[in-house]
């Protein structure tokens, strides 16, 4: 066993000095202890720190539609940013591993800031099968993958369903948003939601429409609370 622990390590050193990691947002080679980003781009992440704020902009955004009990962004989303560059590595370059570590990253922040045992399940915002399965993998559930492991609760990925699939978000204006996701989502399975603290997550946030239309579908199941987090959000 130890002679194939030696072998591994060595393998994977040689790997990395034949085929080295480059940091997502800067391109740097990244050293033995980096994963994704490297220390520069991690540290110099665009944190909102939402969380410090009960009353931030996301919150005062979205609880005019449903009672709230937190919400919060964890980056700030500029066109060509480092934040942008991770959210396409997630999405379209089958990186689901970064979802993963910015939702561990974070949960990590919130417990050490006082929202320990604030939530009991984390539902992400769900993917229509087809996008699913030509995609591989839902990048909201990665995200909350990650958040769930940070915050020491569990992810119910298939907490929401997408009844029907609808075309891209990115270029419709204010109200065609509103309507492109009217009706389109269903609870799983009630039991998860029915006197539970909620917290449901997304990828990015831009008029609220989908993350509106998936609380009012969460909302009436009477869970205890409802919250929400995205990895991102617009530059305010």
């Amino acid at each position: 066993m130890k002679n194939n622990s030696i072998i591994t390590l060595f393998l994977n050193d040689f790997l990395s000095l034949i085929f080295p990691q480059h940091c997502l947002t800067c391109n740097q080679i990244l050293v033995e202890s980096e994963e994704q980003l490297c220390t520069n781009c991690r540290f110099e992440l665009p944190e909102t720190n939402d969380f410090k704020d009960k009353n931030n902009d996301l919150y005062q955004k979205l609880s005019v539609y449903f009672p709230l009990q937190f919400a919060s962004s964890y980056l700030v989303f500029t066109k060509l940013g480092k934040t942008q560059k991770i959210l396409h590595a997630l999405k379209y370059y089958n990186n689901p591993e970064i979802g993963e570590m910015l939702g561990r990253w974070y949960g990590n922040i919130l417990i050490s800031n006082g929202f320990e045992n604030q939530f009991d399940v984390v539902i992400p915002v769900p993917l229509h099968p087809k996008k699913l399965k030509l995609r591989g993998y839902n990048q909201s559930a990665a995200f909350g993958k990650g958040l769930a492991s940070g915050l020491h609760i569990y992810q119910e990925e298939n907490g929401l369903i997408r009844q029907k699939n609808t075309v891209t978000q990115t270029k419709k204006k204010r109200m065609e948003r509103w309507d492109n996701v009217s009706d389109i989502f269903e609870v799983g399975n009630k039991d998860i939601i029915y006197q539970k603290k909620v917290l449901l997550v997304d990828d990015v946030i831009t008029t609220g429409a989908t993350i509106g239309e998936c609380l009012k579908v969460l909302h009436q199941h009477q869970p205890e609370s409802l919250s929400v987090i995205t990895i991102a959000t617009p530059s305010r």
